[in-house]
C-alpha cells in the first residue's frame, strides 16, 4: 500500500454495487479508519454522499464520490484503477451548508444542518399558507402553495431544479428561494437571495394546514415557524475529476432543455 493510498478510508451504501466496490477498492489500495484518514472515498449515490458529507463536516477531511448508485450528478465516474492519480488532480470544492431551526406547534426547537434544501410543504389537502421574511422585512405575506424551498448552489440541481428553480454555479453567493405549485400569487416564480440572508417562513393557521420541514433528510412535522441561513462556520469539501468539474456540470445542465 502507497503512502498516498493510505491516507484513504473507503465508505459505501448498503447497495451490492457500492459493497462490492468497497470490498475490492479496499482490498487494492488498503483501508484506514474514517477518523485518520485524508480523503473520504464515497461509493454509492448522491444521497449516500451527502450523508458522508454530513458525517464530516467541518473537520477539514475532503470526499472523492464515485457513483454506485442511480443518477450520481455529485459523484465521479466509477473506476477501479488509477484512484491515486486521480485524487491527486482532483479539484476540490468547498461548500457550506445551510442551517435550519424548526419550531413545532408544541414550542420544541429543532436544528439541523442542509446541504442541498431546507425544504416546506403541505400535510393535508389544503395548500399551506406561509408568510416569508428575509432579514427582518416581510416580502410575502401569505403564499398559498404546496410548499417551498430554499437550495443552496449545491441542491440547485436537486429539488429545486424540479420546482424549476434557477441553477446555480457552486462559487455564487446566492441562494434560490422556490416555490412549490404556488397558487397565489399564481405567478410568483421565487427568488434570489445573498447567500449572507436570513428566511423566515412562518405558517399560517398552522393547525387548520399542517407543514412539515426538511432539512435533507432531517424532517420535523407540523412546524409553526422555519428560520433558515447559511452556516457562517460549517464546511464540506468535495473533490470532483477536472475533465468533469461541477462548474462544467452545473452549465451542461443548463443546454439540455
Amino acid at each position: 500500500m502507497s503512502k498516498a493510498a493510505s491516507r484513504f478510508a473507503f465508505v459505501s451504501s448498503d447497495t451490492d454495487d457500492a459493497r462490492a466496490a468497497l470490498e475490492s477498492l479496499s482490498a487494492r489500495y488498503g483501508q484506514v479508519p474514517v477518523a485518520e484518514a485524508e480523503i473520504i472515498i464515497a461509493l454509492g449515490g448522491d444521497g449516500f454522499l451527502l450523508q458522508t458529507l454530513r458525517e464530516t463536516m467541518s473537520t477539514g477531511k475532503k470526499v472523492y464520490g464515485m457513483n454506485r448508485g442511480t443518477i450520481g450528478f455529485l459523484m465521479n465516474e466509477y473506476r477501479a484503477g488509477g484512484l491515486e492519480e486521480r485524487i491527486a488532480n482532483a479539484v476540490a470544492e468547498t461548500i457550506r451548508p445551510l442551517e435550519m431551526v424548526a419550531v413545532t406547534h408544541d414550542g420544541d426547537s429543532v436544528s439541523a444542518p442542509a446541504i442541498n434544501e431546507v425544504a416546506l410543504w403541505r400535510q393535508s389537502y389544503q395548500t399551506a399558507k406561509i408568510r416569508i421574511t428575509v432579514d427582518g422585512q416581510v416580502r410575502l405575506e401569505e403564499l398559498n402553495c404546496d410548499g417551498v424551498m430554499i437550495a443552496t448552489p449545491a441542491g440547485s440541481t436537486a429539488y429545486n431544479l424540479s420546482a424549476h428553480g434557477p441553477i446555480l454555479p457552486l462559487d455564487a453567493p446566492l441562494l434560490a428561494l422556490t416555490p412549490v405549485s404556488p397558487f397565489r400569487p399564481r405567478r410568483w416564480r421565487g427568488a434570489l437571495l445573498s447567500n449572507k440572508a436570513t428566511v423566515r417562513f412562518d405558517i399560517l393557521e398552522a393547525e387548520k394546514r399542517p407543514v412539515n420541514a426538511a432539512a435533507d433528510h432531517t424532517e420535523v412535522k407540523a412546524v409553526a415557524s422555519v428560520t433558515v441561513r447559511e452556516s457562517p462556520t460549517a464546511t464540506a469539501t468535495l473533490l470532483f475529476d477536472p475533465n468533469h468539474s461541477w462548474n462544467e456540470r452545473i452549465l451542461a445542465e443548463q443546454f439540455r432543455y
